[in-house]
C-alpha cells in the first residue's frame, strides 16, 4: 500500500509540475511592461494643440487673407499670361480649386481644434471664478458675522464720550450743590479762609 502511495503522490507532483510548466509566466508587479509596437506613430497632443491654435491664429489675421490673395491672382495671371509650355493649370483652374478644397478641409478642423483647447481652457477659468466667488462669499459672510457681534459687544461697553458726558453731569450735580448750600468753611480746600488754623480746644 506504501509504494502504491508514493506513486500516486509522485505523479500527482510530475502532473503539476507540467501543469505549472505549460501555464504562461506571471507578469510581475515590480516591474514596468515592456513597450508595445504601434502601427501608428505617436505624437504629443500637447504639442500638436499648441500647433493648431498658431495655425488657427495665423489663418484668422488679415496678413493671410493678403497672401492668400496675392498667390491666387499670380497663380491665375501666370496660367493665363504665361506661354503655354510654361502654364501648369489652365483655364479652368483645377489644380487651384484642389488646392484651395484642401487647405480649407484642413483649416476647418484645425480651427474645431483650437476651439476645443479654448473651451477647456475657458471651463476651468470658469470653475476656478466660481470656487474664488465662493471662497469670497464665505469670507464675506464671516467678516460680517464677526463685525456683528464686535457692535452687540461695543454695545454694552462704556465709551470715552459716555463717560466724559457721565463726568460732567457729576461735576455740574457738585457745582450746583456747593452753589446752593456752602458751608462756612467751603467744600473745597480752596473756599477756606487765608489765615492761620485754629486748634481746636
Amino acid at each position: 500500500m506504501a509504494p502504491e502511495r508514493e506513486t500516486t503522490q509522485g505523479r500527482e507532483r510530475a502532473s503539476a509540475g507540467s501543469s505549472a510548466a505549460s501555464r504562461p509566466p506571471r507578469t510581475r508587479l515590480d516591474q514596468p511592461r515592456p513597450p508595445r509596437r504601434r502601427v501608428l506613430p505617436e505624437w504629443d497632443p500637447e504639442a500638436f494643440g499648441r500647433l493648431s491654435e498658431r495655425i488657427a491664429r495665423f489663418l484668422g489675421t488679415g496678413r493671410f487673407i493678403v497672401w492668400m490673395t496675392v498667390v491666387i491672382i499670380l497663380w491665375v495671371v501666370w496660367n493665363i499670361a504665361a506661354p503655354g509650355g510654361m502654364r501648369f493649370d489652365t483655364y479652368p483652374f483645377i489644380f487651384l480649386t484642389l488646392m484651395l478644397s484642401l487647405q480649407a478641409s484642413y483649416a476647418a478642423p484645425l480651427i474645431l481644434l483650437a476651439q476645443n483647447r479654448q473651451d477647456d481652457r475657458d471651463r476651468v477659468n470658469l470653475e476656478q471664478d466660481r470656487k474664488q466667488n465662493e471662497r469670497s462669499i464665505a469670507d464675506t459672510e464671516y467678516l460680517t458675522r464677526e463685525i456683528a457681534s464686535l457692535r452687540i459687544g461695543l454695545g454694552e461697553v462704556a465709551t470715552r464720550d459716555w463717560i466724559r458726558s457721565e463726568l460732567q453731569d457729576m461735576l455740574k450735580e457738585l457745582e450746583e450743590r456747593r452753589d446752593g448750600h456752602r458751608p462756612e468753611g467751603g467744600v473745597f480746600p480752596a473756599d477756606r479762609p487765608a489765615g492761620r488754623d485754629v486748634p481746636d480746644r
